[in-house]
């Protein structure tokens, strides 16, 4: 029996790698209007198809015309998720550091110390219904969103944090990043996520975390100032009402019970 198709090893490689990138892709645009964009592309190119194959000869050059100038369209319509995608490359992926695996693979670790003192800011906050936004860096570097707010490089303590989020203080709005265990900076602004699949009772904290977590491989916790629960965010995931337990076991790098929305 003759086979008509032949794979070798690289041809399967070949498939794969297109796989992914299309997966990442997907992953980056879901949830977004730019789900519906991709959906009106593929319709018209598969009325193009059909044109071409009844010989329309004017309406399939128009339409050629369009498919030969795409990909700079794509650039200018999709330029936002041109850059998401650019940034998972470069940041979530690290390749930086792609020579130094070590590095590469090893997450920063979170002392106990801060860890408790976190989850007991946590605790108090969602009893008092005080909204909060705290990011753990880990190995993509977050200097920038650090910068555009008050650098403090300060010891992590439970009495800090609440007093940095008590809502009469100047620094309560925007987020916290903490770096190698000391806090890096207050009142820091993230980028917000426009993805529509998120419940309606999250928030522009919510959507921060969400960003940020999306960009980058860093841990965020945000506290409801409307609901008081907590929810982690990682990976562009997340999960809702975190219990105390559950946000120490996140923090010291254990997903075991991590639900991904």
């Amino acid at each position: 029996m003759l086979l008509f198709i032949k794979l070798g090893f690289f041809d399967i490689l070949d498939i794969l790698i297109v796989a992914f990138i299309f997966y990442q892709i997907y992953r980056l645009v879901k949830g977004t209007v730019a789900i519906n964009i991709f959906a009106g592309i593929f319709t018209f190119y598969v009325a193009w198809l059909l044109v071409r194959a009844l010989n329309m000869e004017l309406i399939t050059s128009i339409m050629g015309q369009f498919f030969g100038m795409g990909m700079i369209a794509l650039l200018i319509v999709f330029q936002q998720e041109v850059r998401r995608f650019l940034l998972l490359v470069g940041s979530k992926y690290n390749l930086q550091n792609i020579f130094n695996l070590e590095k590469l693979f090893a997450k920063p670790v979170i002392k106990e110390d801060v860890s408790d003192a976190i989850v007991e800011a946590c605790v108090n906050f969602s009893a008092s219904k005080t909204g909060a936004l705290i990011v753990f860096q880990q190995n993509t570097e977050l200097y920038n969103y650090a910068q555009t707010g008050v650098m403090m490089k300060a010891k992590v303590t439970d009495e800090l944090i609440e007093n940095i989020f008590f809502k009469n203080t100047p620094l309560h709005d925007g987020a916290v990043i903490i770096n190698e265990n000391k806090i890096l900076a207050a009142r820091c602004i993230l980028p917000v996520s426009d993805r529509r699949d998120i419940p309606g009772s999250m928030g522009l904290r919510h959507r921060a975390a969400l960003g940020l977590s999306g960009v980058s491989d860093a841990y965020v916790v945000v506290v409801s100032e409307e609901t008081g629960n907590i929810t982690f965010f990682k990976d562009g995931s997340f999960k809702v009402k975190v219990s105390p337990e559950e946000l120490k076991k996140f923090l010291s790098n254990d997903f075991s019970g991590f639900v991904v929305k």
